[in-house]
Formats: C-alpha cells, structure tokens, sequence
C-alpha cells in the first residue's frame, strides 16, 4: 500500500469541524470589527453595542454544523437588529451567508425553506433602509443571494450523498470479489481433497488388507506374510509418488496430446518460455542470482509455474511493456521476482483471477510467501519467497 503526503487544504478539511468553524468564527468576528471600527463611515457610528451584536452574530458560527437551524436563528434575529439600529447594513452578511449555506448541507427541507425565508427578509430590510434603493430591487437582490447561498449548500449535499453510495456500491463490490475469492479458495481445497482421499483411500485400504493378512499368517505361513510385505512396500511407494505428484504438479497433465509422457517443466525452461513470450510480443529479460543448482522437482516446478503465471498476467492486461524476471538462489531460499514497466498486470478494481489465487495455493503448499503489488512510478511486481528447507515436505 502506498500513502502520499495530503496537500495543505486536505490537512485544513481533516481538522475537527469544531476547530476550523471556530476559526472561521473568529475571522469573521475579528474582521467584521476591524472594518466596523476603522472602515469608512457609512451609518451609525460604531459602539460596544455594535461590537457585541457582531459577536453574537458571528461567534455561534463556530457551533453551525451541530445546531444549523439556531445558528441561523441567532445570526438572522442580531443582523436584523443591527441593521435596524442603523449600524453599516454591509456587514455581518457573510455570517448569514455561512449560516444559509449550512442549513442547505445538513437540515431538512422545512428547515431550508425557513432559513431562505429569513436570510431573504434580513437582506431586504437592510437594503430598504437606505433611501435610494427601491424595495423591489432590494428583494430581488436578496432573492438572488439566498438562491446563490442554498444552491451551493444543495450542491454540496448531493455530492455528499452521491458519494457516500459510491462507497458503499465500492465496499459491496469488494465484499462480493472477496466472497468469489473465497469460493474459488474452496473449489481449489475441495478438489485437492478429492484428489487426495482417491489417492490415500485406495491405497491405504490395500495396505490395511495386506497388513491384516501378514498379521494373520506371520508364523503359519512366512511366505505369504513375506509377500504381504512386499505388497505393503510396493502400494506405499506408489501412494508416495502419487501424493508427491499431487502436491506438486496438481492440474499439470502428465502425458501429452499424443500419449507420449509429460516431463513437467522447471527452471530450466525459463528461457523456452521467455522466447516464446518475446514472439509473442512480450519483451522479457531473465536474470539469474547466485549458484544455479538442483531443485526438488514440486519446488521446480511451483518457480516455473510462477514466471510462466506472471508473464501471462502482463501479457493479457499490461500488453507489451518490458518486463524482468528475477530467479535468486539462496542458501535457505529461491526468490522469483517479475516485475513489468507501464500498466499493472491485473487492473485497478478487478478481483484477483484463478491464476494469483493458484500461484498463492503452490507457494502455500511450500509455505512459501508471496507479495503481488502495483510499484508507485507504475508497473506491477510478483515476488515470491520459497523457502528450500521446506521443500521435502512439500514434495
């Protein structure tokens, strides 16, 4: 997962709302006087009354988002009086403004309506107390503002909305691509199981049988129980190849179209491979690490099936971009690392297919680990870790 560092608006927005409102409160308070007490005279001059109807005004700003519709209230209730009183008509609108803007974002409808109304008489009776404006134009005006004021409050309000159901449609999106990842987890463990109760049922019945029968005719009959042994040995040795087989090239056909044995592939055939990926477009480098040396053939063969996995990935959903496939011999472990420029091998939103979830199933089979992730100047990257004392007991 990769974090970027947020920008300083996204730091400003993830503040708490009590914070940034008491800070809008306060510059509106502090401004509104600044302008009341210095500014150019244009009503009543200013007074302790002024300054405490500015603060009652702009100061329960600071609580807007908790109690909209009282905030409101204050605010309209102290610029009507202000107004009235004849102190500048210009100021504490903004206040009023925010507030309007508030209620359209959190209230209900009846609480929108309302405070339109208010924010609409406010504004009029501060425009009607001047003499040369006409009652009309003034309502029209504060018409016009209240309209402004709401609209970008209903603005905000859908968007709000439409993504909060954008993310919940996400979350519903990947609960159902984890739950067809799990099924597909399922299906894979229910037919190794089934291919290892074939395996195991069969042959430890025989083994039972002969065991039983050894048991019987031990000092009766030497011979018969020497060859129950030997059946016993046999049959063993068979169900250890087959759950040897199993385990290590499950869903890999072992004879080929013409009947001819199948020899399973392994490391050796990473450059086969690589040519074949190249004429089909697929620029490939292989890289080999440390002392090449000889693999148990399960071990092999989940390494090969990895790269082979992998490039198939970039080929279908990166296209042609270059690619590196990197095999590290360790001492205790083998490390494949295919790593791609450009696009990623599986595509933003798009569950995890069968083959990550196949390669994830081999490389826990050696208890293994593997890593897939999109690299941060893009690209994809496949790593897997197998650890080489582990791998007789995934053979």
């Amino acid at each position: 997962m990769f974090f970027t560092r947020p920008s300083p608006l996204q730091r400003l927005f993830a503040l708490h709302p009590l914070v940034l409102d008491g800070g809008v409160a306060l510059s509106l308070v502090v401004g509104t006087w600044l302008w009341d007490w210095y500014g150019p005279d244009m009503g009543r001059p200013s007074d302790l009354l002024s300054s405490t109807l500015t603060l009652l005004a702009n100061g329960p700003l600071a609580m807007r988002r908790r109690a909209p519709m009282a905030v409101m209230t204050l605010c309209a209730a102290t610029s009507l009086m202000y107004h009235h009183l004849g102190y500048h008509i210009g100021l504490n609108s903004i206040a009023l403004l925010v507030t309007l803007y508030t209620v359209a974002v959190h209230s209900s409808w009846k609480a929108i309506v309302a405070s339109g109304a208010m924010a609409v008489a406010v504004w009029t009776q501060a425009s009607a107390l001047q003499p040369s404006v006409v009652l009309g134009s003034a309502l029209i005006s504060a018409v016009v503002l209240a309209i402004c004021g709401l609209g970008a409050g209903l603005s905000t309000r859908l968007l709000a909305e439409r993504t909060k159901q954008l993310a919940a449609l996400a979350q519903q999106l990947q609960d159902e691509q984890e739950a067809a990842a799990r099924r597909a987890v399922t299906r894979e463990r229910v037919k190794i199981a089934r291919e290892l109760h074939d395996v195991v049922a069969h042959h430890m019945s025989v083994i039972s049988v002969q065991a039983g029968l050894g048991h019987f005719v031990a000092l009766s009959d030497p011979a018969t129980a020497h060859a129950a042994l030997g059946v016993i040995s046999q049959t063993s040795r068979e169900a250890l190849h087959e759950m040897r087989r199993l385990l290590s090239i499950l869903r890999v056909e072992t004879t080929d179209e013409d009947g001819s044995l199948y020899t399973a592939p392994d490391l050796r055939n990473l450059p086969t491979l690589a040519e074949r990926m190249r004429v089909a477009g697929l620029p490939v480098e292989i890289v080999i690490e440390g002392t090449v040396r000889a693999l148990p053939p399960g071990l092999n063969l989940c390494a090969y099936r990895i790269v082979q996995e992998s490039l198939t990935n970039v080929l279908k959903h990166a296209g042609t971009v270059r690619t590196k496939v990197r095999v590290t011999y360790a001492p205790a472990t083998l490390t494949v690392r295919v790593t791609n420029e450009g696009g990623a091998a599986v595509p933003p939103g798009r569950s995890r297919g069968h083959g990550l979830i196949g390669m994830t199933e081999r490389v826990k089979l050696y208890r293994g680990t593997i890593i897939t992730c999109r690299l941060p100047e893009g690209g994809f990257e496949v790593l897997a870790t197998l650890p080489l004392s582990a791998s007789d007991e995934g053979e």
